[in-house]
């Protein structure tokens, strides 16, 4: 895991925002957070990876608010925070600069190692829960969409035990065989 001093940080209005220079430049450094009027706020599954990393101290107001304290405050608004976490501690673990999706259904932009700062994300990460179901042709729109961009479309899937799964998937094309359609319909 990667070495980040302790980071005092507190709720305002269900963000996390960090007022200190020297963790605001450390952080974002790092590629967390976005900065706004010299103060750098977390997104909710980058405060909970902190949280879970024991890297960050929340409060709200003078009480101190937890890992689960701060994932119930989550779930209430967004039901994929739970995956959004998983996914994002994982690659984290792996040495990778993570940031919030833009669009196409994406929840991550993915850096390559050592270039964050330097190039564009080069891979655009979708998390789906083992069993969840996705249409192809929603799928097969988001891959196009992203490949025309130049990014690399991931799927990360979580499975039952928590652990996940990555999938590089391509453009793909699917044709109706109509002949086929037609026979089967024949008596």
């Amino acid at each position: 895991m990667e070495e980040t001093p302790l980071v005092k940080g507190e709720i305002i209005s269900d963000q996390t925002c960090i007022s200190d220079m020297d963790m605001i430049h450390q952080l974002e450094q790092k590629g967390y957070g976005e900065i706004e009027k010299e103060k750098l706020f977390l997104k909710q599954f980058e405060t909970l990876y902190l949280l879970y990393s024991r890297m960050l101290v929340l409060k709200k107001g003078k009480k101190q608010i937890g890992f689960d304290s701060f994932m119930s405050i989550c779930q209430k608004t967004d039901s994929e925070i739970l995956t959004k976490f998983l996914i994002y501690r994982d690659l984290r673990n792996r040495g990778y600069v993570v940031k919030d999706g833009f669009g196409f259904g994406s929840d991550f932009r993915v850096y390559e190692r050592g270039h964050f700062g330097e190039k564009g994300a080069k891979f655009l990460i979708f998390g789906l829960n083992e069993g969840q179901q996705e249409k192809m042709g929603n799928l097969q729109k988001k891959i196009e969409e992203i490949a025309q961009m130049g990014k690399e479309p991931i799927i990360a899937v979580i499975e039952r035990r928590g652990e996940v799964i990555y999938y590089k998937i391509n453009r793909m094309n699917f044709y109706e065989n109509k002949a086929r359609l037609e026979e089967s319909f024949q008596l």
